[in-house]
């Protein structure tokens, strides 16, 4: 099989940009050969024939200059070593001849190759004297004159473009210069289709069956489980689902759950706060028995002195069932209850029973809807940010009940009022995750002290080990895709896949690293940028005021029903359970944007020298090939990829 990337550029396409280069008058440095030719030269075919038969006609003479005459007499010994010495000679002076002979050849190729070349390059130019050679081809002329017309046509397309007016400063600023001037150039330039579309017919054949039992619901006899689960809003709710399997793999009753004050998101939210306690409990009796509290008898206990917490340090990162059944189960029902602390992503995607697969399906998809206050400002969102639509997204029902959807849909607005497409990205570009990446990003040894002090302060586990630890670099962690894109990297990529500049953009995240000034590039190239804060009113967003996991679902229901949804990190929650969201809901309607960092930051480091129309086209390679509908590899999350047959019915 072999082994090279399917987004890298095959040896002839490299040739043919540098050609394209030189046509366009690029500054870059000329390479030593190029290996395509702009026309017959005077050692094409016709001259190579020549050569070839004058070559043949000598061979016999020079064979027979070398060897002497072979009809002389050879007994005599003195002679037969006299002449054997000059044969020696004679070979050695005609390799040298031959030698000469193919670098003066040499040579004079590279000359006409170079002058050529300057050629092209003052060739266009009304101020060159320098006329092309005859050329024994009689199609010769047709020839040059097709290349200096087509690169009269380019030479002027590019002076048409003329050179970026504004300038942009850091790392990016030659590519974010050119990136404003294209758009700003192609202003009424159409996008192209595949921006705000899935391939649609393989999508369509996937349609949501998590809902479908096969089994009697579980009586719960073994004891209870609790849990409080760690993280932010979205590693809580897989947290949740997880424990639900695990309630119905050891038969256990499981107690509504609790949420960890974390001092990373500094919320004292808790599950009811977000989630519908009572649509969670019925909607999965089915399947588990759901009760709000312990019973009387078992709440006196101290579970810490007999042993029933349970931390995540305690349980492997994605332990498969058996685990829990050696270590878990004895325990339970040994001590009537076990408490999960700090419970997060520590159950096994694969191996696992079919039916405990889509119970985790189920309850992701179906059984945690939030709560009336969250789906009624999250309505009052999406139909800004649609400007009063006249339609409904196939996940707006799921995503903010179908009472709330219908207040989306403008029901003034005629059959032909259209509504506003709008584009979501997700920039996972915290401090948090800032810090926690151990990228560098530009800020200099400011940037570097801030980052090293949160890193002391809120994860000191990976602040220890870059001392006593050698760490990758920084630029090791890029060129590997292990960075999280900065909002300078993203609006390039934005930039570079065809988004016009007028394109409603609604950005998700809480306090971006850096603040307003780290979102210049993106607010200068994309002015009709919004976010939560400034679509909706003080008055509405006062309720989650201090309460980020709320305020995080709100950018949760937006990025799910956007037009488009562009992730910038695939390693975030938000962005994986937004993106199996569309997938679960979206009919084949909902695309997603998933760069492959590594190919992405490859493109990036030619950042210096890279031209716009070649950066444009290598972006659009790399995203097309993350469009594909695939089925869920195996060990994936089934919250991030849910075609598979435990959560979605393929009817082909």
């Amino acid at each position: 099989m072999s082994s090279e990337r399917p987004d890298e550029e095959k040896p002839e396409t490299r040739d043919v940009l540098r050609v394209q280069d030189l046509i366009h008058g690029g500054g870059g440095a000329s390479p030593v050969q190029s290996p395509t030719r702009l026309g017959p030269t005077r050692f094409s075919e016709v001259a190579g024939d020549k050569i070839l038969n004058t070559g043949s006609n000598c061979i016999g003479s020079v064979l027979s200059w070398i060897n002497g005459d072979p009809n002389r007499n050879l007994k005599n010994p003195v002679k037969r070593a006299k002449r054997k010495r000059i044969r020696t000679a004679k070979t050695a002076a005609f390799v040298i001849v031959l030698v000469g002979f193919f670098i003066f050849v040499n040579w004079f190729m590279l000359s006409q190759l170079h002058e050529g070349r300057a050629w092209l390059r003052r060739g266009f130019s009304k101020k060159t004297n320098l006329k092309p050679k005859l050329n024994p081809d009689p199609n010769s002329s047709v020839k040059r004159v097709s290349v200096k017309v087509s690169a009269n046509v380019q030479h002027k397309e590019k002076k048409k473009m003329g050179k970026p007016k504004k300038t942009y400063n850091g790392t990016y600023g030659r590519l974010l210069a050119y990136a404003a001037h294209a758009l700003a150039e192609g202003q009424n330039k159409l996008e192209p289709k595949e921006l705000w579309r899935e391939p649609k017919d393989q999508a369509l054949a996937w349609k949501p069956c998590a809902d479908q039992r096969s089994w009697k619901p579980s009586d719960g006899k073994n004891g209870y489980i609790m849990v409080t689960a760690n993280g932010g809003i979205n590693q809580q709710r897989v947290a949740v689902c997880n424990i639900v399997v695990v309630a119905r793999m050891l038969n256990a009753t499981l107690v509504v759950p609790k949420f960890m004050f974390s001092d990373v998101w500094t919320d004292a939210s808790q599950f009811g706060d977000i989630y519908q306690v009572e649509h969670f409990i019925k909607y999965l009796s089915p399947d588990i028995r759901i009760v709000k509290k312990l019973p009387k008898e078992l709440q006196s206990l101290d579970l810490e002195a007999i042993g029933s917490v349970v931390t995540d340090i305690d349980v492997m990162k994605e332990a498969k069932p058996g685990f829990y059944m050696k270590h878990i189960l004895p325990l339970l029902l040994k001590n009537r209850v076990v408490h999960f602390f700090g419970f997060g992503n520590r159950l096994a995607f694969d191996p696992i029973p079919f039916e405990l697969q889509r119970l985790r399906c189920r309850c992701n998809f179906h059984a945690l809807n939030f709560v009336p206050k969250i789906q009624e400002t999250g309505a009052i969102l999406v139909r800004r940010l649609r400007d009063s639509g006249s339609h409904l997204a196939p996940v707006d029902p799921y995503l903010v009940g179908p009472k709330f959807a219908s207040f989306i849909l403008d029901k003034k607005a005629g059959p032909l009022h259209k509504a506003s497409k709008y584009l979501a990205v997700h920039l996972r570009f915290e401090i948090d995750m800032v810090s926690h990446s151990l990228c560098y990003f530009g800020g200099g040894d400011a940037e570097k002290a801030e980052l090293d002090a949160y890193r002391e302060m809120h994860f000191p586990t990976l602040a220890n080990l870059t001392k006593t630890k050698k760490m990758p670099s920084p630029d090791d962690l890029r060129t590997e895709g292990l960075c999280p894109l900065s909002p300078e990297e993203a609006v390039l990529m934005l930039a570079g896949l065809g988004f016009g500049r007028k394109t409603r953009v609604f950005v998700a995240g809480a306090n971006i690293y850096g603040g307003n000034k780290r979102l210049a590039a993106l607010t200068s190239l994309y002015p009709n940028l919004v976010t939560k804060e400034n679509v909706l009113s003080q008055t509405e967003l006062e309720p989650f005021k201090n309460f980020s996991s709320q305020l995080a679902v709100l950018d949760f229901i937006a990025c799910a029903a956007s037009d488009a949804f562009a992730m910038t990190d695939s390693g975030s929650q938000l962005s994986s359970l937004v993106s199996g969201y569309r997938i679960y809901y979206g009919a084949g309607k909902m695309p997603t944007i998933r760069p492959n960092k590594r190919r992405f930051s490859d493109i990036l480091l030619k950042n210096n020298t890279i031209e716009w129309k070649v950066f444009e086209q290598r972006v659009r390679k790399t995203v097309r090939q993350t469009k594909h509908v695939l089925v869920r590899p195996t060990g994936r999350s089934v919250y991030r990829y849910p075609r598979c047959k435990e959560c979605m019915c393929n009817e082909d």
